[in-house]
C-alpha cells in the first residue's frame, strides 16, 4: 500500500521544523557555551549535563542540515517515484521537469533577499556590537562593512554570486548550505530519469549503491543523505513494507521505533572533539572507525548515520509520524527555511544588542604604540537565559512574517518564470528543419 493512503507524508516537514530549531540551539551553544562540544571541558573535569549522550543532541546540533538534505531527497523523489510505480513515467517526467525549474529560484530568490537585508544592515552598522562581543561565534562571522559605497554594491553582487557558485557568503555564512542543497536536488532527478523503468527493487539497491558511494567520498552531510531520503521515499511506497507494518505493529511500534530511535540518538551524540576522554564516546569512535574509510569526518558520520536510523525508526511507528505532523511541529516546519535564513542575522543583531548592549570599549595603544582591541565582556549566563525567553520568540516572529509576505512573492515570481519559460501543452510542437 503506498504511503499516500497508508499514512500522512507531512511528517516531513516537522522533522525539517525541528532540525532548524537544532540549528539555532547550535549556533546559540556555539556562540556562548563552545566547550559543550567537546566530550568534557577539559581532561580532569566530569561530563556536565548537556555533554552527556542524547542530551547533547539537542544542542551540538550536526543534526539540522543532515535533516535538511535528507529531506531534500525524500522529497524531491516522493511524487515521481509514486508515478513510476503506475508506470506513468512520461508524466512523471513532465513533473521533474517543471519541479527542477521552479528549485532554482525558489533557493536562490529568498536567499538573495536575505543577503541583500544583511548587506544593509551591516553598511548602516547594525553589526558594530557584534564585531566587539566577546562572542567568537558571533564576532568571527559578523560581516564588516566597507567604506566605499561602489566596493560594498560590488562585494554584495559577488557575495551573492558566490553563495550559488562556490557555497562562501561573507554576510551569512549560514547560506554555504544553499549551494549542496541546490546541486543534490539535482543529483536526485537525474538518478530518478536514468532509472526511471528500472524496477523499483533495483531502484532501492541503485539508491543505496550511491549512499555508499557518497560514504566512501567522505560526503556525510549531503551526498549521503539525498539518497538515503530517495531509498527511504522508494521505501515507504513499497508493498511490502506496507504489508509489514500492518501485520507486525506491536514488533514494529513497540521494539523496532523504540531501537532505531535510540540508537539514532545516542549515534548522533558522538562529540566533536576528545571521544577518547569518556568510555561511550570512545567506544562509539572505535566502532565508526572499524567501517568508515581513513580519514572520515567521524562527527559529521555519527550525525549522519544517526538522522538516518532515526528516520528509520519513524517509519516503523505511524503513530510517531502523526505526532511530526501535528500543528505545532507543522508550524515549526513551515517556518523552517526563514529561520534558518534569518537566524544568524538577528544573533548578530538583536541578540547582541539585548546582551552586550550597544557600548563598545575603545582601543587602546600598548607599551609600543600599537593598537588594542578589547571585546565587551558576556555579562553571565543568567543573563542571556533571560534574554533568550524574549530572542526566540522573536526570532520565529519576524521568520514568520518572512513566510507570509515573502516567501509568497518569491513563489509568485517563480511561479511567473517558469510559465515564461515553459511550453504550453496546447502548443504545437515546431516542425524539424530536415525530414526525419
Amino acid at each position: 500500500m503506498p504511503i499516500g493512503k497508508e499514512g500522512n507524508v507531512k511528517w516531513v516537514d516537522g522533522f525539517r521544523g525541528l532540525a532548524s530549531s537544532l540549528v539555532v540551539l547550535t549556533h546559540l551553544s556555539r556562540s556562548f557555551d563552545l566547550l559543550l562540544f567537546d566530550s568534557t571541558d577539559n581532561e580532569q573535569a566530569k561530563p556536565r549535563l548537556v555533554q552527556q549522550p542524547f542530551i547533547r543532541v539537542l544542542f551540538q546540533g550536526r543534526l539540522g542540515v543532515a535533516v535538511f538534505a535528507m529531506v531534500t531527497g525524500y522529497v524531491c523523489a516522493l511524487k515521481p517515484l509514486r508515478l513510476f510505480r503506475q508506470g506513468q513515467q512520461e508524466v512523471a517526467f513532465k513533473s521533474m521537469g517543471k519541479s527542477a525549474l521552479r528549485r532554482s529560484p525558489r533557493l536562490i530568490l529568498p536567499a538573495s533577499f536575505a543577503t541583500v537585508l544583511v548587506w544593509l544592515a551591516c553598511e548602516l552598522g547594525a553589526y558594530h556590537t557584534a564585531a566587539h562581543c566577546d562572542s567568537w561565534w558571533i564576532r568571527e562571522t559578523g560581516p564588516k562593512p566597507i567604506p566605499n559605497f561602489w566596493r560594498a554594491v560590488r562585494s554584495l553582487i559577488n557575495n551573492i554570486i558566490g553563495t550559488f557558485t562556490h557555497g562562501g557568503n561573507q554576510y551569512d555564512a549560514n547560506q554555504w548550505t544553499m549551494l549542496p542543497l541546490l546541486l543534490g536536488s539535482f543529483w536526485v532527478y537525474v538518478f530518478l530519469l536514468a532509472t526511471a523503468y528500472v524496477r523499483p527493487r533495483y531502484r532501492m539497491v541503485l539508491s543505496m549503491c550511491m549512499w555508499l558511494y557518497f560514504i566512501l567520498g567522505n560526503d556525510p552531510t549531503f551526498g549521503m543523505q539525498f539518497f538515503f531520503g530517495v531509498f527511504l521515499s522508494e521505501a515507504q511506497n513499497h508493498p511490502a513494507s506496507a504489508q509489514f507494518l500492518t501485520r507486525h505493529p506491536r514488533l514494529c511500534r513497540m521494539v523496532l521505533c523504540p531501537f532505531f530511535l535510540i540508537a539514532g540518538c545516542f549515534i548522533a551524540s558522538y562529540p566533536e572533539a576528545h571521544p577518547e576522554r569518556v568510555g561511550w564516546a570512545r567506544a562509539l569512535h572505535s566502532f565508526l572507525t572499524t567501517f568508515l574509510p581513513n580519514g572520515s569526518d567521524y562527527a559529521r558520520f555519527a550525525s549522519g548515520f544517526g538522522v538516518q536510523l532515526m528516520a528509520i525508526g519513524l517509519h516503523f511507528s505511524p503513530k510517531m509520524r502523526d505526532v511530526l505532523a501535528n500543528r505545532a511541529f507543522l508550524w515549526l516546519g513551515k517556518n523552517s527555511f526563514a529561520v534558518y535564513l534569518l537566524h544568524g542575522p538577528l544573533m548578530r543583531s538583536v541578540l547582541a544588542w539585548l546582551v552586550f548592549g550597544f557600548k563598545t570599549l575603545p582601543d587602546t595603544l600598548d607599551e609600543e604604540g600599537k593598537p588594542v582591541h578589547h571585546n565587551t565582556p558576556f555579562p553571565g549566563m543568567m543573563h542571556l537565559y533571560v534574554v533568550l525567553c524574549f530572542f526566540i520568540p522573536f526570532n520565529y516572529f519576524v521568520a514568520h512574517l518572512w513566510t507570509s509576505y515573502v516567501d509568497p512573492k518569491c513563489n509568485d515570481l517563480t511561479e511567473v518564470m517558469v510559465r515564461y519559460v515553459t511550453r504550453d501543452d496546447t502548443e504545437k510542437p515546431q516542425a524539424t528543419l530536415l525530414p526525419a
